[in-house]
Order: structure tokens, then C-alpha cells, then sequence
């Protein structure tokens, strides 16, 4: 388990340019449409886009092979004008690239890495090993390819991405986007926005750290790998998919019980599940929660604004930050996450 000395990206300004790569799934290809908005979408919030060679490309379950993959990252840390790399989306194996990264690349010049979901191995391999703080946020399909990106969204993407100042409270949105319309088909009009009745304390108390943020099953296959990150005193926050149930979640906690990490970690935070993870009335996330972390004096917030619901904003890893569980929950980051 390591983390290196913290590196932080340079801001992005308007006229940067963001490289898009896509590490796991191959749906750039398969919704080309949907890829297509979502560059556009990029472009008109002032950036230039380059598309790595094999972002388009379409394999069985990955957009080619892992060389590939790792040739297009490797070509946007190398390449001086690209000053963010964002993720087309996620999907499974991003793990594959890891070994092929170009590190001291990344460490001559530290650029901005975001995305979610099985880019966190991305994510937190590349925090570990370099230090760098890197980005748990929207990516091209899901996000910039909607019809309308939300501002919400559009918000914390600017905010964290483009300035350098201290963030304060990440506030909540108080909606929940979880309806599903098939990409290329029925994705022409905005998702319907429910009322959301916010982020809720679990256990009271407040804690300082570093922010350590990602999906958790994908977390978890880093463990016992080079790429696993240091948790002491680290806020952890988690969250999952669509696919997850109330069962995977409970077994992913408990991993997390017994390889130490309530003992080391200052405070949890987690983010929205979807509805279709089925945690209700019968299966309550809470005692899930509760019964995997039994024993630990921890703070606790859970439904905050990430995840794989909309909208969300930008955690960065490698940021110092303070949770507040009092009467509600607050999330403050205290220091900029970009220079």
C-alpha cells in the first residue's frame, strides 16, 4: 500500500485541450451518437478535444486491446497541449493498462485525469504511484452526452477543473436523475430530475483528511496490488452501480472490515446508489453500513451527490478535506485541488 507525495495538476483554462481515451468499455463505438454530443458538449464549455486512435475502437468487452488502450493514455501524458484526460466511460478492465502507464510521464507533467466508475483504477493506481490528484467525475457518454448536461454537473466540473481556490462545502443538489433512456434511441430530451431529499448523517461526529474516492468494487481488486493506496486517515468515499445489490455491497464492506481499513480510515462518506441496487425497507442501507463498520468510531454520511446517479460533482483524490456530521452532513474541501 503507498502513496506518493501529492502532485497537483495545472488549471484548466479556456482554449486547453482534453484528451479523450477510453480505457474499459468499447461504447464509444457502439453509441456513436451519443460519443459524438458528448464531445460537442466538451467543446462548448470552451476546450479543444482530441479523441485517442483506438477511442473508437470496439472488442468483445473493451474498446481494444490493452495495448492499445494504454498507447492512446500514453500519448495524452506525453503530449504537452493535452492539459486533461477524461474517460469516453467506464466499464471493466482499466486494470489492464496499469502496468503499461508512462509514470514518470505523468510526474514531468502532472495533468488532470477524470471519470468514474472502473476509471477508478485509474484513478487511485495513478494517485498512489505518482501522487497525482486526480479527478472521481462525469465522463463523456454518461454526462457530456446527455441532451443537456446538468448544470449542477457543468458547476462542480468548471469549478474544480478551472480554479484554484479552495471549493468550501460541496452543496447538495437535492435531485436524483436515475431514469434510463436507451442511448441513440430515445436519449434526444433531458432525463427527468426527482426531488431528492439530500445527503443524511449515519453516525454523528467529524474528521479531516485526505479524500480517497472511487467505485468500490473496482477499489477492491486493487487490493494486494502496488496500485492499492495508503487509507491511513484518508475520508473514504464510495459508491457503485446499477448491478450492485444490497448482498455485493454488504460483501464489498465487509472486505473493507477485514483487511483493517475502518481502523485507518478517518470518516466514510457514500455516495447515491441506484435504485435498481435494491436497498428498501427489507435490505436498508444503513444497517448494511452499520454491520460492517460495528466497533469503529467513525463518521458516517451516506446518499451525497456521486455516483453512478446525476447529478454529481468532482471529488478529488488527494485533497485535504473536512466531514461535519452533526444535524446534516457536510463535505468541505479546504484546499485547491489544482494549482
Amino acid at each position: 500500500m503507498m502513496t506518493a507525495p501529492r502532485l497537483r495538476p495545472q488549471r484548466l483554462r479556456p482554449g486547453d485541450t482534453i484528451g479523450v481515451v477510453s480505457p474499459a468499455s468499447p461504447l464509444a463505438a457502439l453509441r456513436p451518437r451519443r460519443f459524438s454530443r458528448g464531445l460537442a458538449g466538451l467543446e462548448s464549455l470552451g476546450f479543444r478535444i482530441r479523441v485517442g486512435e483506438h477511442a473508437r475502437a470496439s472488442g468483445p468487452h473493451t474498446a481494444g486491446t490493452p495495448e492499445q488502450r494504454a498507447e492512446d493514455l500514453n500519448q495524452m501524458l506525453r503530449a504537452s497541449e493535452v492539459r486533461a484526460v477524461i474517460s469516453a466511460i467506464g466499464g471493466l478492465n482499466s486494470n489492464h493498462v496499469l502496468e503499461m502507464v508512462d509514470l514518470d510521464a505523468l510526474r514531468a507533467d502532472p495533468k488532470i485525469v477524470i471519470g468514474y466508475s472502473d476509471i477508478t483504477t485509474l484513478l487511485i493506481g495513478l494517485h498512489a504511484r505518482t501522487g497525482l490528484v486526480t479527478f472521481l467525475g462525469p465522463a463523456v457518454l454518461p454526462q457530456f452526452g446527455e441532451a443537456v448536461l446538468h448544470p449542477y454537473t457543468r458547476h462542480w466540473f468548471l469549478r474544480l477543473l478551472c480554479d484554484a481556490e479552495p471549493v468550501g462545502a460541496l452543496a447538495p443538489s437535492y435531485l436524483c436523475i436515475s431514469e434510463r433512456l436507451r442511448w441513440d434511441e430515445a436519449d434526444d430530451r433531458p432525463r427527468r430530475a426527482d426531488p431528492h431529499r439530500g445527503p443524511r448523517v449515519l453516525t454523528t461526529g467529524q474528521a479531516s483528511g485526505l479524500i480517497l474516492a472511487g467505485n468500490l468494487g473496482t477499489l477492491l481488486t486493487l487490493a494486494g496490488t502496488p496500485w492499492f493506496p495508503d487509507l491511513d486517515g484518508v475520508l473514504l468515499c464510495i459508491e457503485d452501480d446499477e448491478e450492485e445489490t444490497p448482498a455485493t455491497i454488504d460483501r464489498y464492506l465487509t472486505q473493507l472490515r477485514l483487511m483493517g481499513a475502518f481502523e485507518r480510515i478517518a470518516g466514510l462518506v457514500v455516495g447515491r446508489f441506484p435504485p435498481e441496487v435494491g436497498f428498501g425497507e427489507g435490505d436498508p442501507l444503513d444497517a448494511v453500513i452499520e454491520t460492517a463498520t460495528r466497533g469503529f468510531d467513525l463518521p458516517i454520511a451516506v446518499d451525497l451527490d456521486f455516483g453512478h446517479t446525476d447529478p454529481m460533482f468532482v471529488l478529488p483524490n488527494g485533497v485535504n478535506a473536512t466531514l461535519s456530521c452533526g444535524d446534516q452532513p457536510e463535505l468541505r474541501l479546504n484546499e485547491g485541488a489544482v494549482t
